[in-house]
């Protein structure tokens, strides 16, 4: 089997991510940085959401494990003290893969310019550098809003428990295949109105965002961050592809909510 790890950076994460390469060596597991059958993320949620874009484009060959240095993580599942654990579970064990979904972003251009395609494992946000955002909001083609505003969230529902939480979104089971639109600060008042409330939007329904003025905008995708101009539209939905994560005994989300925002630290 083909393997890579990648490492949050910082001393310990380094160290963890050597130890474990040292012991699937030993196992006679090949180091391949370019093709791996399963990469290990060392670090926490933001470095498997970097290891994630490294390897985007074979999602439907890689698998992806997560061990959190930090605090509990959402995709970061095992503990540093578990590593040997871990590493005979990946040897010896035949182990489940779990899908989750995740958002397509399509940005298209009033300049002619070639459309972008994007993937978020967590969210997409968009906002305008040039003061607030007034952009038009069509589901399934049709027109819904014109929202006005800070900004707007969709997230998927593993990143719900993300920046999606922070707006006042709800929480989606990572097994529903769904997208969440969430507002940023939106302008309510006698002549401007939005829904003020979180859309949940099934698989099968798309959400075409287009911008009333040419202003810049600022697009974020996961960790990444875009300044785009000539915006046209920003197209989201459910994208075909999902992220395959290894699975070697239970992780239950629920609980995973409880500990991270509920339980006594």
């Amino acid at each position: 089997m083909k393997f890579a790890i990648r490492s949050k950076g910082d001393q310990a994460s380094n160290a963890l991510a050597d130890t474990m390469q040292r012991y699937l060596f030993d196992y006679k597991f090949i180091n391949d940085e370019e093709e791996p059958d399963i990469v290990i993320s060392v670090g926490g949620d933001g470095t498997l959401l970097h290891a994630f874009h490294r390897y985007y484009d074979r999602l439907d060959k890689t698998a992806f494990v997560g061990v959190h240095t930090g605090h509990l993580g959402f995709y970061a599942d095992w503990l540093p003290s578990e590593v040997e654990k871990l590493v005979n579970a990946i040897v010896k064990t035949p182990f489940q893969v779990v899908e989750y979904p995740l958002l397509e972003v399509i940005i298209r251009y009033s300049d002619g310019t070639r459309e972008t395609q994007h993937l978020a494992m967590n969210e997409a946000t968009v906002k305008s550098l040039d003061g607030t955002l007034v952009i038009d909001v069509e589901i399934r083609g049709e027109y819904f809003e014109t929202f006005r505003g800070d900004g707007l969230c969709i997230s998927t529902p593993s990143g719900s428990t993300a920046y999606n939480k922070a707006l006042g979104g709800a929480i989606i089971h990572p097994s529903i295949e769904a997208i969440q639109v969430a507002e940023m600060a939106s302008i309510n008042n006698r002549v401007f109105r939005t829904v003020g409330s979180p859309l949940v939007l099934p698989k099968h329904h798309t959400c075409v965002l287009r911008p009333i003025k040419d202003k810049r905008l600022q697009i974020t995708i996961d960790h990444l961050t875009f300044v785009k101009e000539h915006v046209k539209s920003i197209q989201c939905r459910v994208a075909n592809q999902k992220v395959r994560f290894v699975r070697f005994r239970p992780f239950p989300f629920w609980k995973r909510v409880r500990d991270s925002f509920v339980a006594d630290q």
